[in-house]
């Protein structure tokens, strides 16, 4: 039996449902949406990822008899409260999610997933929705950033130590998504068919009585084509072993410490002089875009990167910055009474009511120009985008994608953006402008890129 995600929420979640059944707004027609008011900073863009998973958790979620019993328990729900009990014991998710698919990009306002339904089956999904976008799209974007920095080099995402064992794997599946080629996890590798690699750690060299040894060990088993470990005590006389014993034949070595501006340079002069010229160079070591962006800028002979802690933390941006609001509402709990647009007015905290139509426009040169969003369906240009597709109908799937159609979509998506917004530092922040139609927007664009 598929795992319930029922209380993977918070309490406030099911204290409105239970005041909102007493009030009778419980059953009301209504919509929510999940969009970010503005990106982290230096940010230029942000890639969508959860989808999939939000979708597995929103189907699964299901209050069992224990569970109730629980909640009873430990006074979440009333116990002679026979009306919130009935409903839990019932939940079933049955309205229409529209959203942007895995490996969309998104901007400030991207109404990046839209739910609708009655107001407490769509109110206590809030948190299971929120904490699976936030976590891998923070991901995504970030290693998606690394992806642009690395210019096409090799990308290994090796954080699982870094998170949740539960996170590193979706970590992993939203690294893929932006681009990085393989993971060190092997959960990733099992669960979501990801190319997983690794060989040795320092502690294996320690281990053995000398590099010799541990290099002779590691070549009888993974063979010379592997990646050796040379950095334990002294990286250059390090390579110079690893060939020896390997052979110039031998795979790769991977530098995990030291000033990389003049140590790749050297070591790639030292394995061409002994002749392993087919030697690929991979370096690690608390790498983030910008030190990537730093070392490509030097033109070292790296081929490849290995990224830990940055990729699977957002890169200092652990969360999406996405907020799940209502938008609508129904005057009634009639399912034929048109729903109203209702928003807040905090400053700074504004939000547009209504479900939102969206397309994206390309300038003359074919760069992403501006995302239209739209309270009323209008005239839509031939060469526009629309990223909304209907991921949930009747409460039921009405998509799936793989791991490789998201990972197209994020490459395709991203080629849109101009060269100069593909860079840590990027010309505009964002990238794209949201631009309204039917209603003022809610910030300033100077309010969006503080």
């Amino acid at each position: 039996m598929e795992r319930s995600t029922a209380l993977y929420t918070d309490h406030y979640e099911l204290t409105m449902v239970a005041s909102s059944l007493r009030s009778g707004v419980a059953h009301r027609r209504a919509t929510f949406e999940v969009f970010t008011r503005s990106l982290p900073p230096e940010r230029a863009y942000g890639v969508v990822a959860g989808i999939e998973r939000m979708i597995d958790a929103v189907t699964a979620f299901r209050f069992d008899e224990a569970t109730i019993d629980h909640l009873v328990r430990t006074g979440v729900v009333a116990p002679d409260d026979e009306t919130t009990r009935r409903w839990l014991a019932d939940y079933r998710f049955g309205g229409t999610i529209t959203g942007y698919p895995d490996g969309e990009l998104f901007f400030p306002y991207s109404p990046v997933v839209t739910v609708e339904g009655t107001f407490a089956e769509c109110v206590v999904l809030e948190t299971v929705v929120l904490s699976i976008l936030n976590h891998d799209s923070a991901v995504a974007s970030a290693a998606a950033r690394m992806v642009d920095a690395a210019g096409g080099r090799f990308l290994i995402e090796g954080g699982a130590r870094r998170t949740d064992p539960d996170a590193a794997v979706a970590a992993a599946r939203a690294a893929h998504i932006a681009g990085f080629d393989t993971t060190s996890d092997l959960e990733a590798g099992r669960r979501h068919g990801i190319p997983t690699g690794g060989t040795t750690a320092h502690a294996f060299m320690l281990a053995h009585p000398s590099e010799e040894e541990a290099f002779a060990a590691q070549r009888a088993t993974l063979g010379p084509g592997s990646t050796y470990l040379v950095d334990t005590f002294d990286t250059l006389e390090g390579i110079r072993r690893a060939v020896e014993v390997v052979g110039p034949e031998i795979g790769g070595v991977r530098i995990d410490s030291g000033d990389l501006h003049a140590l790749a340079p050297r070591a790639r002069a030292l394995l061409d002089e002994l002749g392993a010229t087919s030697c690929r160079i991979v370096v690690s070591g608390d790498l983030d875009e910008y030190r990537i962006a730093e070392l490509e800028a030097a033109a070292l002979p790296v081929d490849a990167y290995l990224v830990g802690t940055a990729v699977v933390t957002g890169s200092g941006h652990p969360a999406a910055g996405f907020v799940y609001k209502l938008v609508a509402v129904a005057a009634d709990a009639d399912p034929a009474t048109p729903q109203h647009a209702v928003g807040k007015l905090s400053p700074g905290k504004r939000t547009i009511g209504g479900f939102k139509h969206v397309h994206r426009t390309r300038d003359a040169d074919g760069h992403w120009d501006t995302e239209v969003l739209a309270l009323v369906p209008g005239e839509i240009p031939e060469r526009a985008l629309r990223p909304q597709e209907v991921l949930v109908a009747d409460g039921e799937r009405a998509r799936h994608d793989t791991l490789a159609d998201a990972r197209r979509r994020c490459a395709e998506r991203r080629s849109g953006l101009r060269p100069e917004d593909r860079t840590p530092r990027p010309v505009r922040a964002p990238a794209v402008e949201p631009r309204w139609e039917g209603t003022d927007e809610p910030l300033t664009l100077q309010e969006l890129r503080s």
